[in-house]
């Protein structure tokens, strides 16, 4: 394993917040929400992107257009199971769900899984750190580099790891904000 391998991993820690950050919803209409949602067609679980289009058409609703109007009830199930807090409503082939106002306790709720996550985030960066700390003790055990390349080595990884946490809180940061923006 090459010595930035660390950093690929600690990227990929970053984007997986990322993913799940679009998830949380905000009180606007966001086409995002609904990418884990699940629907049952043709024997298997599908995407809900897979079996239809799902656009915003103003800030307030969701569109979503089935490829098969034969499975317009399939999808309004999913959206159902998948507890996102949406009542789909059926207009003729159409499915069209609006966004609620977020509550105040429901904000707050939002927010508190948020800064979960994101510490789930550090936990996993600092993890990284410690696997990388772990080899470059190693390796000064096993003599093949010098005490002073390891600490400037351990300095790198440090510095390296107090950026990817700051990112971290810039993301957090973000999407507190945005939850608390009406």
């Amino acid at each position: 394993m090459s010595k930035e391998s660390y950093k690929d991993r600690m990227e990929k820690a970053i984007s997986s917040l990322q993913n799940d950050l679009k998830g949380i919803r905000t009180g606007r209409a966001n086409a995002s929400i609904l990418d884990g949602v699940k629907v049952e067609a043709y024997g298997s679980n599908m995407p809900l992107k897979q079996v239809g289009n799902v656009s915003t058409p103003d800030s307030r609703t969701i569109m979503i257009q089935p490829f098969d109007k034969g499975l317009v009830s399939d999808i309004e199930k999913a959206i159902l199971k998948a507890d996102l807090g949406f009542n789909p409503f059926n207009d003729g082939g159409n499915i069209r769900i609006v966004v609620p106002e977020l509550t105040k306790e429901r904000r707050e709720e939002l927010k508190k899984g948020v800064r979960h996550r994101g510490e789930e985030a550090k936990i996993a960066i600092r993890n990284i750190r410690r696997d990388e700390n772990d080899k470059i003790k190693k390796e000064l055990k096993d003599k093949t580099i010098t005490e002073d390349e390891s600490k400037s080595q351990e300095k790198k990884i440090q510095n390296d790891t107090d950026t990817y946490i700051k990112k971290i809180d810039d993301l957090i940061t973000s999407k507190e904000k945005e939850l608390d923006t009406i």
